[in-house]
């Protein structure tokens, strides 16, 4: 017999839900994905591990940041695939920061990181700046693709075509 959901849960758990809604009519809407061509933000990530990482010492590699939260479903799911992606790539230089968006119960991210093994860093963004530096990210998840020289190369918003995703990170690792 399980416990009953308290409201905090059951309110993370609505805005998952409401989260899947938005992505579903964005993607109808073809804004799945687009194109930038700004600077990634200078940031610093501060992982579940005690390990900060600012954004300048990522220079000269493909960066791979994924917003995301526990409670949403979408990013539940599509975290094997970016698991995958990230062991397929990383030793041609791939890093990859798993952020957990500000509402997100640290002990739960703790927890799924460490009972699915994820592969690379998770970070914490507590305070919610590092989502603001990113355009003020809300919808989970959300990944950008960062180039070598520090550009913003492509954001997804929503679970990405990952064929696509590895053809884009291929070229990005060889330029």
């Amino acid at each position: 017999m399980s416990a009953p959901l308290s409201s905090a849960r059951r309110k993370r758990l609505t805005m998952g839900a409401a989260t899947a809604i938005i992505i579903g009519v964005l993607t109808a809407l073809g804004a799945f994905s687009s194109v930038k061509s700004q600077p990634a933000p200078q940031v610093t990530y501060k992982t579940i591990t005690g390990e900060v990482i600012p954004s300048a010492s990522l220079r000269g590699k493909v960066v791979m940041v994924n917003f995301w939260a526990t409670s949403c479903t979408t990013c539940v799911h599509e975290m094997p695939a970016m698991a995958e992606t990230y062991n397929k790539y990383k030793s041609q230089g791939l890093e990859f920061i798993a952020v957990a968006m500000s509402y997100d119960v640290p002990n739960y991210v703790v927890n799924f990181a460490e009972t699915r093994q994820l592969p690379f860093k998770v970070a914490l963004d507590l305070t919610g700046e590092v989502a603001k530096a990113y355009g003020d990210v809300k919808l989970t998840p959300t990944t950008y693709v960062i180039g070598k020289d520090g550009n913003v190369i492509k954001r997804y918003v929503g679970e990405p075509e990952f064929a696509e995703l590895h053809a884009l990170l291929e070229k990005a690792l060889k330029a």
